[in-house]
């Protein structure tokens, strides 16, 4: 490792909210690879310490509930007791599951709203007066879903929109102190939220004809994308959502044939 790799987000400290497991847990471990103290937030206390655990470099892991507002901002004051303040969160608590929505009850619809848009909400309003600013970067972890109208997915696509929308405004209204983006990661290998969304293999073989590289993307690669928005590199960069999805939402790259075009 070398002095740059050590020292990008030394001094620096980040909340992850939904930081427990995949995705999630992935930009914990790179945030602290880069010298960033972290604090992981999930509702289950035991994979918190367990991911505070694998994470090492003294990360911290607490139990809240994004959908609750009280919950999630009582951990953000232990963490910015503990750490001093907090110049990095991500908020990336999810839930999703298909269903059509004739299929789908409004307790169920309501559920992922809750998790995903107004979880949110909850974070970011809840870390304001806990930034040390100017020079906070916050990211919230968005979805193809909300550009691209997908069947079985309108829980997903409503709340995904929302995120989005919130990313513009919140970075209208802090721009002088705070950047405010969103990463919106295609399909990656080994996540659950593609083996919820893909759980068969004719699933699976859809959503990759779909991907322009041909290939899953990592885990890896969406934590570097966070990294790069949390790094003086994107200093200038605010209210935008970052695509790391392979091409996956460009267009249908099953329906490409070059050999058409050759002469």
């Amino acid at each position: 490792m070398n002095t740059f790799r050590e020292n990008l987000l030394a001094g620096k400290n980040a909340f992850i909210a939904g930081g427990t497991s995949g995705i999630n847990l992935g930009i914990a471990k790179k945030f602290a690879e880069y010298g960033a103290k972290v604090a992981v937030v999930g509702r289950n206390p035991e994979k918190a310490a367990h991911a505070a655990q694998e994470i090492g470099h003294d990360a911290m892991g607490l139990s809240a509930d994004v959908r609750d507002y009280d919950a999630i901002r009582c951990a953000m004051e232990n963490v910015a007791s503990a750490f001093g303040s907090l110049d990095i969160v991500i908020s990336g608590a999810a839930g999703n599951f298909l269903a059509p929505v004739n299929g789908m009850s409004a307790n169920a619809f309501r559920t992922v709203i809750d998790i995903d848009l107004n979880g949110t909400f909850n974070v970011f309003r809840g870390c304001h007066d806990l930034l040390n600013k100017p020079g906070a970067s916050l990211i919230a972890i968005s979805a193809g879903q909300a550009v691209n109208a997908s069947a079985l997915q309108a829980h997903a696509c409503a709340a995904k929109a929302g995120i989005n929308q919130l990313i513009r405004v919140l970075a209208l209204e802090w721009g002088p102190e705070v950047r405010v983006n969103g990463i919106s990661p295609g399909p990656i290998a080994d996540t659950e939220g593609m083996k919820r969304l893909a759980p068969d293999p004719a699933a699976r073989d859809a959503h990759y004809a779909r991907i322009a590289m041909k290939r899953w993307g990592l885990i890896d690669e969406v934590a570097d994308s966070a990294l790069f928005l949390c790094s003086p590199a994107a200093s200038y960069i605010t209210g935008t959502i970052l695509d790391c999805d392979g091409g996956s939402q460009i267009g249908d790259a099953s329906r490409i044939d070059l050999s058409r075009g050759m002469a």
